[in-house]
């Protein structure tokens, strides 16, 4: 079984202010290799590109400045990158970012969704080159929120997302998340009832063991945040959290 290409939500951008430690823990862990952009950001952000294990192309940057929050955002296309921001403040959205060109031409803008997620909206220079993931590589994205119906309304109305009850879930209800094509390239874990629970957009990530990766990511000083645990269709998941404090989803896809 292979796992669907992403598209909508395609990329990711790590925030951080140090970015060889970022690469240190991944680099070893995943297998992540980097490469300075060599163009900077319209704000002058150190920008570094993310490749993983036998891509044809980065799924991924990490931008570094000085006494930067630490977190990671989901790069979400857009045609029209400042008529989308706009238009999602219009939603509820926040603009951390107004739209602006990076030196290879790229588009992009930053918001907060209304639970306080941060999302990068982006019109590539170049255009999508989907590809099949493989393990190492960004394969799906999460969401987790207290509000499973306002985080509905705003992603339907947003992106033109629906959201499918799975009902293999195991403990926490958990919602596939179609964006353009027909199979979930990512999901929402639905807390609602429960105030205390983390709001979080994040990637996860295809990996051949789940528990070894888990345990190879604590080895390099990640914390579990979720043990791993199986469906009743054979899929294997868990989350950490990793050295910077940023939440990273694993799975893995049902065998034979």
């Amino acid at each position: 079984m292979e796992a669907p290409p992403l598209d909508m939500v395609f990329g990711f951008e790590i925030d951080t202010s140090d970015a060889q430690a970022v690469e240190d823990f991944y680099g070893p862990w995943l297998g992540w290799t980097f490469e300075p952009e060599p163009a900077p950001s319209a704000d002058g952000t150190a920008l570094t590109r993310v490749t993983a294990p036998g891509a044809r192309a980065p799924m991924g940057q990490i931008r570094q400045r000085p006494a930067a929050a630490e977190g990671i955002s989901l790069r979400v296309e857009s045609a029209d990158v400042a008529a989308d921001a706009v238009r999602l403040q219009q939603l509820g959205a926040k603009v951390v970012t107004p739209a602006a060109q990076d030196g290879d031409g790229t588009v992009r803008a930053r918001i907060t969704d209304p639970r306080g997620n941060l999302l990068t909206l982006v019109a590539p220079a170049g255009g999508l080159s989907p590809q099949a993931p493989r393990p190492g590589a960004m394969a799906q994205f999460e969401l987790s929120t207290t509000d499973l119906e306002a985080t509905r309304a705003f992603y339907s109305a947003a992106f033109g997302w629906t959201f499918q009850y799975d009902p293999g879930s195991v403990g926490t209800p958990y919602h596939g998340i179609q964006t353009r094509g027909p199979i979930p390239t990512g999901g929402a874990y639905d807390h609602s009832g429960d105030p205390q629970a983390p709001e979080f957009a994040t990637i996860s990530v295809l990996a051949a063991d789940v528990p070894d990766t888990l345990a190879r990511a604590i080895a390099l000083g990640a914390k579990a945040d979720d043990e791993p645990r199986s469906t009743a269709y054979g899929l294997v998941f868990a989350r950490l959290i990793d050295p910077r404090g940023n939440r990273v989803g694993l799975f893995s896809l049902p065998q034979g």
